[in-house]
């Protein structure tokens, strides 16, 4: 146990003792004060921060699934013969395993990736999936060829959609980024620090 869980348990105890022992109130109305005081006990001596589960649970949801989305084209890479393909996978799951940490960091960013949790991820899959069973199946029909030809022309455009939804997410930060550098450099060049003078310095050095 925590020293906070501790420190929290012994201010339950000591409210529920006092009322129940010392006052001589009924059991269960000790028992809920001795329960309000460890809680306000648990807040007190915690550090304030709630955990996304807390704070937001559908988005904790939508991310838990798509964890376990990206971790099912994880596991279907090596079963996909296409090296090309695989590579492709293997950089969809990159892409997607950064954009989930991206909006636990960030849950605003969410709206920028809608599509991607609630259809693109989804139908990714499902593409590969069926990629996989057909491919086991040894066809050699047109209709076959055909398939594996436009499944690997989608699953390429799918890959860099990611990238660019990824990129976009970070897209306004780079912008704010940008700005403060040159406001930066505007002060510097202002107090005299700029790219001249200290190459003047280090010749003189």
């Amino acid at each position: 146990m925590k020293n906070k869980e501790i420190a929290a348990a012994a201010i339950g105890g000591v409210f529920f003792a006092v009322p129940y022992l010392g006052l001589a109130i009924p059991l269960v109305p000790s028992l809920l004060i001795g329960a309000a005081a460890f809680g306000a006990g648990e807040l007190a001596f915690g550090d304030g921060k709630l955990s996304l589960k807390d704070k937001d649970p559908s988005l904790y949801q939508v991310l838990e699934k798509a964890k376990k989305q990206n971790a099912h084209i994880l596991d279907m890479i090596p079963k996909i013969e296409k090296e090309s393909l695989q590579k492709e996978l293997n950089e969809i799951n990159d892409s997607v395993g950064k954009i989930i940490k991206t909006i636990e960091k960030e849950p605003k960013k969410l709206k920028k990736a809608n599509n991607l949790f609630d259809y693109y991820l989804p139908v990714t899959i499902k593409i590969i999936d069926r990629y996989d069973e057909i491919e086991n199946q040894k066809l050699s029909s047109a209709e076959s060829k055909k398939f594996f030809e436009s499944t690997d022309k989608m699953i390429s455009e799918v890959n860099k959609s990611y990238k660019k939804i990824l990129a976009e997410l970070y897209k306004s930060d780079i912008v704010d980024m940008d700005a403060e550098m040159k406001v930066l450099n505007s002060l510097l060049k202002a107090d005299g620090f700029d790219d001249t003078e200290i190459d003047v310095k280090k010749e003189e050095e």
